[in-house]
This record gives C-alpha cells, structure tokens and sequence, in this order.
C-alpha cells in the first residue's frame, strides 16, 4: 500500500507567469476537500488502475500536478466538453488546448507527456518486430499515433528482408485534408537505409479513412517507384478516428 508521502502535490510549480501555475503562497493550506478529494482518487487509481476511473477522473489525475491548490474538476470537463474525451484531449495541439480558459504551459505539458509516453509505448511494441505477424500491434501504434491528428500525417515504416520494423518515420505534415508526399524521396530513403519493403500510412482528420483520387494515385506512384527498385510496398493505410482501411485489403494494391 502506497504512503500517503507518495501521493504529496509537487512543492514547486514548473513554469513562472501568469497561467494556470503562478507560484502558490507555500503558507496557505490547501483546502481539506481538494486534499480528501485528491488522495481518495489517487488510491482509486492505484487499487483498480486505468478502468475503474472515467475520462474525466483521468483528466484530473493528470491536472494534479500542473494544478496543485485548485479544484481541477471543472476545468477537466471544459476540456472534455471541447475536444470529447480522454484521447482527444491528450491529443490535441497546444494551440487548441490554449483556447481552453485555465489550460497554461505547465498544463499543456503534463497532456503533452501523457501523449509522448502513449506514443512510445505503442511504438515499441512493433519496433525491430516481424511485422506481418503482429499486424494488430501495428494498427494499434497507428491509431494511437495518428488517429486523433488534426492535420494530415503521412510516415512511412521501412522492412528489411524479413519483413522486421526497422525505421518509422514521418516524412510529411499538411492541411486537414492534404499532405504533400513525394515518391522519390520514400524511395530514396528505403534505399539509404537498405529497407526491402514499404508500408504507407496517412490520416484523414475528417474521421472516413475512405481514400481520395490523390491518395490512390500517390500510392501508386510510389508503388511503381519501389517496384523499378525491387522494393516492396505491402500496404498503406489511411487511419480514420475509429477504424482504418487497407490498401491491400479493399484491392487497391
């Protein structure tokens, strides 16, 4: 059982300034209820992890520490409320999340981090894996990476001959219904680092990963591009906000 010394607030703030984290007068108690509220939501979270807290409780875990005297709450359904929930949020640009009264720098970071670490756990699940053998842990990489983007992405994930993830990268970023991809430069890069095989993947912010004329015809253009160079392009994805489609699978490769 965790000491109630673990669940202490953050002694300092993390940023000095007008927002959300101007230093607090270190003489003033912190109210009794915010206190209980705090400590009663942390043991929750430690009993019964992840699942037995909603969105909103979540948001709150994570305000705790950009926040430390305030009611968190309502500030966690305003972000809630504007960009629908626990993902989303964490998701979100720090510019959007700046819109949101209460949200300074020392909030977008602690979302900021959230979303880093996600990002990273899901990557090494896949990185230096076979990748066809474990194509839901690719798809559940992508859609944490890229399904709650509000501009299009398109990175590439290079195989080696036997079909292991080497490198991801993102090779562009655009408009919320354009990204700017140049087959040459896909093609350039699997040859640098001796990559055998190619799989797409792009986002479409509007939440239909159903594919446009451009998207078809980019894909196939890199596809001749690989194939001149015996480099092989399994797959691209277009990642929506609650499913993807395949390239391969719907017949268009």
């Amino acid at each position: 059982m965790a000491t109630q010394n673990q669940f202490s607030e953050m002694p300092l703030p993390l940023f000095d300034g007008s927002d959300e984290a101007v230093a607090p007068d270190t003489s003033a108690q912190q109210p009794s209820y915010i206190r209980d509220h705090r400590k009663r939501l942390r043991s929750r979270f430690i009993e019964g992890g992840a699942a037995a807290l909603p969105d909103y409780e979540m948001l709150e875990l994570v305000l705790f520490r950009a926040i430390p005297r305030r009611d968190v709450k309502p500030l966690a359904w305003r972000l809630l409320d504007k960009f629908g929930d626990f993902n989303r949020v964490i998701s979100a640009s720090p510019e959007r999340l700046c819109e949101i009264k209460g949200v300074g720098d020392a909030v977008v970071l602690e979302l900021k981090i959230v979303e880093a670490a996600a990002h990273r756990l899901a990557r090494a699940r896949v990185m230096q894996k076979q990748v066809l053998s474990g194509w839901d842990a690719v798809l559940d990489y992508c859609h944490t990476t890229m399904a709650h983007r509000e501009t299009e992405h398109f990175r590439i994930l290079y195989l080696d001959r036997k079909n292991v993830l080497i490198a991801d990268e993102e090779q562009a970023k655009g408009t919320i219904d354009h990204v700017p991809v140049y087959p040459r430069e896909v093609v350039k890069r699997a040859l640098e680092i001796n990559a055998s095989a190619l799989i797409l993947v792009h986002n479409h912010p509007s939440g239909d990963p159903t594919p446009s004329d451009a998207d078809i015809n980019m894909t196939n253009q890199i596809q001749d591009a690989a194939t001149a160079l015996s480099i092989t392009l399994h797959d691209h994805l277009i990642i929506g906000k609650s499913r993807e489609l395949s390239f391969k699978s719907e017949g268009y490769l």
